[in-house]
């Protein structure tokens, strides 16, 4: 990578890291979605920094589009900024400080195997832009990577059940935890 390179890397990985901070420490679900959108495109600008126009692409059509449109339709239709900003499970919190920790001590770990984070960012062969190439090299090179973004999948599966997932009365109506 040339030195232009490394510093268009470094803003956009900054962008992204303070775009997902900033989503995690919103408490408005729609500016929170925005930040999201935000480090998606930020995301993709890296990956057409990297040399991967084709996931660049991926990430703007899917993540960036269709994604956010639907989660941006369920904010708006469930009324999710509205909710009461309780925590559905208790120690959650706990957990996730937890967890964040772990994964830096990976991620450091995996830092000090490499040698330095430039390691890390390498561009993407063009020669491999065939799918097949494509998943053997993210199975083979980046499976850490895969991994924290099944798991980043898994939660978000998780969080939106637990934001839809309403109180029944003996009924069956279901109540939005407001005094009706």
């Amino acid at each position: 990578m040339d030195i232009l390179s490394q510093i268009g890397f470094g803003i956009l990985a900054v962008v992204v890291v303070i775009s997902a901070l900033g989503m995690i420490l919103s408490r408005n679900a729609v500016y929170a979605a925005l930040l999201l959108a935000l480090n998606f495109v930020s995301v993709a600008v890296i990956y057409v920094v990297l040399g991967a126009p084709f996931i660049a692409m991926v990430q703007i059509t899917v993540y960036a589009g269709s994604i956010m449109v639907l989660f941006m339709f369920v904010i708006m239709l469930l009324g999710a900024e509205m909710l009461p900003s309780q925590e559905p499970i208790h120690g959650q919190r706990v957990l996730a400080i937890i967890l964040g920790v772990v994964l830096a001590v990976e991620a450091g770990v995996l830092l000090v195997v490499r040698g330095s984070l430039w390691d890390l960012v390498q561009p993407f062969n063009p020669q491999a832009g065939n799918p097949a190439a494509l998943g053997m090299a993210l199975f083979t090179h980046y499976p850490l990577l895969l991994i924290a973004t099944g798991f980043l999948l898994l939660a978000a599966t998780v969080g939106a059940i637990l934001i839809t997932r309403g109180e029944t009365t003996s009924s069956g109506d279901l109540i939005s935890g407001k005094e009706q």
